[in-house]
């Protein structure tokens, strides 16, 4: 039966190497290494190491994907393409999804609520883009409208202000074609025609 022959301490002091019979079998996070007791000159069976590897991979990734996580904010499709990037196996993937979702650390409505209140806070927005900026990170439509239906946003001022910070633009366009420079740089900002008819009326 293999034998536990030596326990070395990673030089991140985070894992720790397991040889077995006399030779490196497998890394371990500190965790499971103090939970499963392991020790030196202990016996394993082979199916014994299987599992104990799987716990380390799935450590391991999670580790990956915490620091990820914890970044700032991410909707479940980041999260999801992250492991896929990283080649993540599948059972692993369901696992990590899971965790993180129980430690409240992945949850699609307050994403979307943190992504609206940072682009108002940085950058105003009109919903339009708001609602195509949550659909492109995977949220789902009824979210996006529960969140969007929350607060409040004030187009029309923050038209007028990205009109009045760029007038530069378009001082040199007699007052037609300042007009229609003007709407088609609102209609690319996501603004409706309600709103781009408005400013033009008032501000031209």
């Amino acid at each position: 039966m293999p034998i536990i022959t030596s326990i070395e301490l990673q030089k991140t002091k985070k894992r720790v190497n397991i040889f077995i019979d006399g030779k490196f079998d497998f890394g371990l996070d500190l965790e499971n290494f103090i939970t499963l007791n392991l020790k030196v000159n202990q016996e394993l069976t082979n199916e014994e190491i299987d599992v104990i590897k799987d716990k380390s991979e799935r450590a391991k990734a999670f580790n990956k994907v915490l620091n990820y996580a914890t970044i700032r904010p991410r909707s479940e499709k980041e999260i999801k393409d992250y492991l896929k990037r990283k080649k993540i196996d599948n059972l692993i993937y369901l696992y990590i999804i899971k965790k993180l979702t129980k430690l409240k650390l992945l949850d699609d409505l307050e994403f979307a609520k943190w992504w609206v209140e940072q682009r108002q806070e940085f950058s105003s927005k009109a919903k339009r883009i708001l609602n195509y900026e949550l659909r492109i990170k995977g949220i789902s439509n009824e979210i996006i409208s529960n969140t969007l239906e929350d607060i409040e946003i004030d187009e029309l001022k923050i038209a007028k202000d990205l009109i009045e910070s760029k007038s530069y633009k378009w001082e040199r366009y007699d007052e037609n074609e300042r007009k229609q420079k003007i709407s088609q740089y609102l209609v690319g900002k996501g603004f409706s025609w309600d709103i781009i008819n408005t400013i033009v009326k008032l501000e031209y």
